[in-house]
């Protein structure tokens, strides 16, 4: 039983809890559900995953030291798809992700009280921690619901069936 939490590692935890999850919901889209918005004015899978890319790599670049908004980010183009196809998207998705988890994992507990800005606000490092894990996890269930909603009936469910609770909850009593 543990008698004390780091922050740092519970954080990496949820972190790759939601990356895992999005993982799994992306790979049950096909390459046109991928890239089709669910209505004209929402964002396609793939434009929430160049934006996640966008957001992760700026804030988490260089995270002590930068301000998380780069001048060499371009939000609003992480809103337009260009000519980039699926392959490149998931590559920018993995890049970013690794870029988050290798900044969280080069972070102490001493670090959780220094001051990083985004866009000039000063935010401490703890803080910085779940804005990021706020908005990303918004995103991860926008990609889990619009998946969901392409995939209907063959959708593999992520986490626990509907009407399977009780079924679940046992079984994880028995572990």
């Amino acid at each position: 039983m543990k008698t004390s939490i780091n922050p740092i590692e519970s954080a990496l935890g949820i972190f790759k809890q939601y990356k895992t999850l999005a993982d799994k919901a992306l790979e049950q889209v096909s390459a046109e559900e991928f890239f089709r918005p669910p209505e004209p004015e929402s964002n396609s899978i793939a434009i929430i995953v160049k934006h996640v890319n966008g957001n992760l790599l700026s804030r988490w670049t260089d995270f002590l030291t930068t301000d998380g908004e780069k001048e060499w980010r371009d939000r609003d183009g992480e809103f337009e798809l260009d000519k980039m196809d699926r392959s490149q998207l998931m590559q920018m998705w993995e890049r970013s992700w690794q870029c988050l988890f290798s900044s969280l994992e080069a972070l102490t507990p001493g670090d959780l009280g220094k001051i990083v800005t985004i866009r000039s606000e000063p935010h401490s490092v703890l803080e910085a921690i779940h804005r990021t894990m706020a908005h990303i996890s918004s995103h991860v269930g926008q990609i889990v619901f619009i998946a969901k909603m392409f995939k209907s009936g063959q959708w593999q469910t992520l986490t626990i069936a509907k009407r399977k609770s009780k079924e679940f909850n046992e079984t994880m009593s028995r572990a």
